[in-house]
């Protein structure tokens, strides 16, 4: 069992119910999934760059990721409905916990002039949305195997109602947001 998980069922939910004055376990927010999405402008195109992007998420989440399409053509980006334009992976259970624990400890730090994420990324719903520039962060990517760097965003969904309550649980977590 992951070390997270672990940490939220013996200190987090306990800290969460005094913090918010939770009368049940299970008013207590929790970590739903976490999705991580990848864009591929050039994936239209070419499909060694969609290649490319599969087998980068795959290595690192350790889930076999989908081909996402566009759900309807825009000229100006030269777009038809049914092209390819992505990839994405969507984590649960421990596989959750454990992106998520390498996500804080590991990739996060090894930002170049790292000051915290911000926590102004909340959708007003308890999801929370990191957008991350480069997949270099993660230390299973080698540098010299990359055809392009390429950014993604992750998307943490929680069971929280507020904004606040997933903060505090993001928190909780070790997520090092910025003051």
């Amino acid at each position: 069992m992951s070390t997270l998980k672990e940490l939220y069922n013996k200190e987090i939910i306990s800290n969460l119910m005094k913090e918010h004055n939770y009368k049940t376990i299970m008013q207590v927010p929790k970590l739903d999934k976490i999705v991580i999405n990848m864009g591929v402008g050039e994936g239209s195109h070419e499909d060694k760059y969609i290649d490319a992007a599969l087998k980068d998420l795959e290595t690192i989440t350790g889930q076999k990721p989908v081909v996402t399409k566009a759900r309807k053509s825009i000229a100006g980006f030269k777009l038809r409905e049914g092209q390819t334009i992505g990839v994405k992976v969507t984590l649960r259970a421990d596989n959750m916990y454990d992106f998520m624990e390498k996500l804080i400890k590991v990739a996060l730090p090894r930002v170049r002039d790292f000051r915290g994420v911000s926590n102004h990324s909340f959708d007003g719903h308890g999801n929370y949305t990191l957008g991350i520039k480069e997949q270099l962060i993660f230390p299973e990517i080698e540098y010299d195997n990359v055809l392009k760097i390429r950014g993604m965003d992750i998307v943490f969904v929680t069971t929280a109602k507020t904004n606040k309550e997933a903060e505090s649980l993001l928190r909780a977590f070790g997520m090092p947001f910025r003051n």
